[in-house]
């Protein structure tokens, strides 16, 4: 088996694929071009985009090219694969807000310099924005039957719930076929990868680029990635976690990986590190706690780099010692004038972002959870005082793993 192809099996990246003795074969012999797809509906990606840029980085560490292809002419559609409803549609400005900064994130994660291998950014709008109706029906349309684009579990699934699908968003997998035959022609690209919910998209493209030209191309998806306690990957109680500083610090993006359950620590360490296989096999021994730094030092080296990641350890040692030095802590400031309008503890868990439900943050109070400079805060009433504030800062804290700094401004 190919090289490439093995690494994405053993690491535990392979769902399916089209035809992948001839795939396996076409890349023992040369250097590829292959693409993964990005939709642009939010300013950042967030951690369940990770395995789809880990697939590109493993592109790159086999000498392969890869293509990120920024949707600003899908988002404008909106891809039905897993979802429940039409979403909410973007205007022009937002889109292309959110690609220039998704560009920025991904390039953090890739190789940029190497020129043989260096990602391509492609934005589908440029060749979609044009395209003429009449023209798009006869020369791509001709290729598809509505009896196999009604079979495909994008569609099926919400027909089958009796929930609403556009027109609009039945064309999704037409462009995406589509964008798939644009950049075979204009790239000479051999592969598409994809999410396993992906699939239908993916085997349209194949055997449109096939009829429309008699070129053969191939797919390649990727599992789900779900937590050992079932939950989506990506998803937790306080919310999605984001690959940009702005909306998650790197401190918060340490504690994700650091609070990992056991049953997924060797797991993650395969797919979402650059760790060796065979590393992995060596360390996967050690303590569990000892493997769980080790993913989230290295899963926030990659993104926010080695130094972030350092200080989010000593943060974390600071914290869960109950020292008060803490540093290194997420820290927001405080104008004093909005605690001399004498805030309380409710208000002061919201304007920290660690909790944004009032009825919630009286639960935690009342099970013990909340703490001020580790001190177990049981009166949702409190008020906040100047005194509360040790060198000008308190600590913060819900539960034993989520902590901040707030300071006097």
């Amino acid at each position: 088996m190919n090289k490439f192809l093995k690494e994405f099996k053993d690491r535990g990246f392979f769902y399916q694929c089209t035809s992948e003795e001839e795939l396996s074969k076409l890349l023992d012999k040369q250097k590829i071009k292959g693409y993964i797809g990005f939709d642009c509906t939010a300013e950042s990606l967030h951690v369940g985009s990770l395995l789809q840029i880990m697939c590109l980085r493993l592109l790159q560490k086999h000498g392969h090219r890869p293509i990120v292809l920024l949707g600003g002419g899908t988002t404008r559609i909106g891809d039905p694969s897993g979802k429940d409803k039409t979403r909410n549609l973007l205007n022009e400005k937002e889109i292309e807000k959110n690609i220039k900064n998704i560009e920025r994130i991904l390039k953090k994660f890739l190789d940029v310099n190497n020129p043989k291998t260096k990602p391509i950014f492609v934005n589908n709008y440029s060749w979609l924005k044009g395209l003429n109706y009449i023209s798009f029906l006869r020369d791509i349309g001709k290729h598809f039957t509505i009896n196999k684009m009604l079979s495909f579990d994008s569609v099926k699934t919400r027909l089958d719930r009796e929930q609403s699908l556009s027109y609009m968003e039945f064309n999704y997998m037409i462009l995406q076929a589509y964008d798939f035959l644009e950049l075979s022609k204009k790239e000479n690209c051999s592969l598409q990868i994809g999410g396993s919910d992906q699939w239908g998209n993916i085997i349209n493209g194949v055997e449109l680029i096939k009829r429309y030209s008699n070129k053969h191309v191939y797919g390649l998806t990727t599992p789900l990635i779900t937590l050992a306690s079932g939950a989506k990957m990506g998803k937790t109680e306080s919310g999605a976690i984001w690959l940009d500083e702005k909306f998650l610090s790197a401190y918060d993006y340490w504690q994700f990986w650091r609070n990992t359950d056991d049953r997924d620590v060797v797991k993650f360490l395969n797919i979402f590190t650059d760790l060796e296989i065979n590393e992995i096999n060596d360390v996967k021994k050690n303590d569990i706690n000892k493997l769980k730094i080790l993913l989230a030092n290295k899963a926030t080296t990659m993104l926010h780099g080695s130094i972030a990641a350092q200080n989010s350890e000593q943060a974390a040692k600071e914290a869960f010692s109950g020292k008060l030095l803490g540093s290194n802590l997420p820290s927001i400031k405080v104008k004093s004038k909005r605690l001399n309008e004498k805030i309380n503890i409710i208000d002061l868990v919201i304007l920290s972002k660690l909790e944004n439900s009032k009825s919630e943050i009286r639960r935690l109070i009342k099970g013990r959870a909340v703490k001020i400079n580790d001190k177990v805060i049981l009166n949702e009433k409190l008020i906040i005082q100047d005194k509360l504030f040790e060198k000008n800062y308190l600590k913060l804290s819900i539960g034993k793993k989520r902590h901040i700094k707030i300071e006097i401004d």
